[in-house]
């Protein structure tokens, strides 16, 4: 069905408890497994129908914040959803006392037990306020950005929109317009630090309600960590500053080079990575679709039907406007087995990226599309990750059609891009660990905690007092998922060490790499990260390790790589 027709319905939070808690009884006293499975897969089915209605409203509301539907659909949805979760809870508790665990995990699969022991860990109706209250703030948070309207050159621009004026090759005007963007957040710094002080709070706040010591180790549980500890993380943490952090260093000394800039560069320089401009896609929004399509019907069949399917039941909407949610993501609407890819193109490279990240995600998602029961068909998130971020280097032998002429500094920016982004995403996590370590922290703490962290993992950039916002340390507060979705940040990092791992097996045999990945991809969420990886055959990235071998590889590859005649 195209997204357009699918229908809109609020679900009636009071019906849906008392089917919830009636699915839980009539499971628990099952006579027999095939009774108790009936049960499982109809209360499955009714809970995607009701999720389905969910994800409708939030991507219509993303897509126009300005709608006073939607925005009112939103608003009694943050109210509910916790209310929800009270007779959600009741239905995995039934499964998870089902007397038929065995043939269960037999016919599905034994991770659904262990995740859902994990998420019973994350509530309890004495948690409602705070949640309605943190999907509050968190709206709020999004609607605030949505709403810029930042003054530029005579013209009015949303932050999405200003993004390509801030990789201006001439340096005035790139200067000025991370100027303009700064001044927009600082007029707005009060709200901001109001909106996350407040969430901490009501984290650590529901974490101490729950049983932990503060929000960290309910953070982890929310982020269904099945498979790794907080101490493997910080094992992480310490590789990426032994082996990354020294070669993103080298990258950006030599970008300075290349831009007759002293090192380190500030925020506006460090954008630019070529005198002659940052790669950009050579044709029109309609052209990088086009191409798109070409690429995932060359790729394998099995991307062609994928493809296929996302255009023509309009299951993208990638172009940026007013009033239009900024950032990209993809979500699944499980009542039509249809993945669904929202961004803001903005002429950029990151248009293209769109093309291959999120609907990497959505190719595994529609993979999965068939899985029981259906909070399975997602892997956890770092796991997730791996499947967009991979996707964009299989990408790789179609980006003529993409870039053109700006091919070969495409090749070079994403592959560098890749390498200095994992120390940033760890940068991320360890601020996030400190904060919710520190709940009492005031704001201005956290912004002194941003820049100290700045110089460990980014000592390339420059922390200019010169300009607003970023020299106060307070360009955490750019980053959406800081505020809606605590402790993400780390699942990028662990996914694009696994990524370069199939980046380095496409440059020896594409067609062995890509069996490979469609063997990580196949089992979705029946399998832990580590699990999944395992099966690929690729090193777990924990440890020093998978970074080290990342490092020699790509480190090897790029300074090897020819950039002479580009500017």
């Amino acid at each position: 069905m195209k997204f357009s027709q699918m229908p809109y319905q609020r679900p009636d939070i009071e019906v849906a408890g008392k089917y919830l808690r009636s699915a839980a009884a009539r499971f628990s006293s099952a006579a027999g497994f095939d009774e108790a499975d009936a049960v499982f897969r109809e209360t499955d089915s009714f809970i995607g129908r009701t999720e389905t209605m969910f994800t409708l409203a939030h991507i219509r509301h993303t897509i126009n914040t300005e709608d006073e539907f939607y925005d009112g659909e939103m608003a009694f949805i943050d109210e509910v959803q916790p209310q929800l979760e009270e007779a959600l809870q009741q239905w995995k508790l039934a499964v998870l006392g089902t007397k038929f665990r065995r043939e269960f995990s037999e016919k599905y699969c034994e991770l659904m037990f262990t995740n859902t022991e994990i998420a019973l860990k994350t509530f309890s109706p004495e948690i409602i306020p705070e949640l309605q209250k943190e999907n509050a703030l968190t709206t709020e948070y999004s609607k605030l950005l949505a709403s810029a309207q930042i003054p530029f050159e005579g013209g009015v621009y949303t932050l999405s929109q200003l993004n390509p004026l801030k990789l201006d090759p001439d340096d005035d005007r790139r200067h000025a317009a991370w100027r303009a963007e700064a001044d927009w957040y600082c007029a707005n710094r009060n709200r901001l630090d109001g909106i996350y002080d407040e969430l901490v709070r009501l984290r650590d706040a529901m974490g101490r309600k729950l049983g932990f010591d503060g929000y960290t180790p309910l953070g982890y549980c929310r982020m269904t960590r099945n498979c790794y500890t907080k101490e493997d993380v910080e094992k992480f943490r310490a590789a990426v500053v032994k082996y990354l952090v020294p070669l993103a260093d080298a990258v950006y000394r030599r970008q300075a080079r290349r831009l007759g800039k002293p090192y380190p560069m500030g925020y506006p320089d460090n954008a630019l990575e070529f005198r002659s401009g940052n790669p950009k896609p050579f044709g029109s929004a309609e052209d990088i679709l086009a191409q798109g399509k070409r690429f995932y019907h060359e790729l394998s069949p099995e991307t062609a039907q994928f493809i296929d399917f996302m255009y023509e039941n309009e299951l993208l909407d990638v172009l940026s406007r007013k009033g239009k949610a900024g950032g990209g993501y993809c979500s699944s609407l499980y009542a039509y087995k249809s993945p669904f890819i929202f961004a803001n193109f903005n002429g950029t490279a990151g248009d293209v990226e769109v093309i291959t990240h999120e609907a990497g995600h959505a190719f595994a998602n529609y993979t999965a599309r068939d899985v029981i029961p259906a909070e399975c068909q997602w892997p956890t998130l770092e796991a997730c990750e791996v499947h967009s971020m991979s996707m964009e280097f299989f990408a790789w032998p179609w980006l003529d059609g993409f870039f053109g002429k700006d091919t070969a500094k495409f090749r070079f920016t994403h592959l560098s891009g890749a390498l200095t982004f994992i120390p940033y995403g760890t940068l991320v996590d360890h601020f996030q660990h400190i904060v919710y370590e520190h709940p009492e922290m005031t704001p201005a703490r956290r912004h002194e905690v941003w820049k100290e962290l700045t110089a460990v993992y980014m000592p390339w950039m420059k922390q200019d007092p010169a300009l607003p916002f970023y020299g106060e340390g307070r360009a955490w507060q750019r980053q959406r998922h800081i505020y809606a979705s605590p402790f993400y940040y780390i699942d990028y990092c662990l996914a694009q060490t696994v990524a370069l791992q199939f980046w380095a097996e496409i440059q020896k045999d594409p067609e062995a790499a890509w069996e490979k990945y469609m063997a990580y991809t196949r089992p979705a969420g029946t399998r832990t990260f580590r699990e999944l990886v395992e099966i690929a055959g690729l090193s777990s990235p924990f440890g020093e390790e998978a970074l080290r071998q990342v490092a020699q590889a790509a480190g090897t590859w790029l300074e090897n790589y020819d950039l002479s005649g580009i500017e």
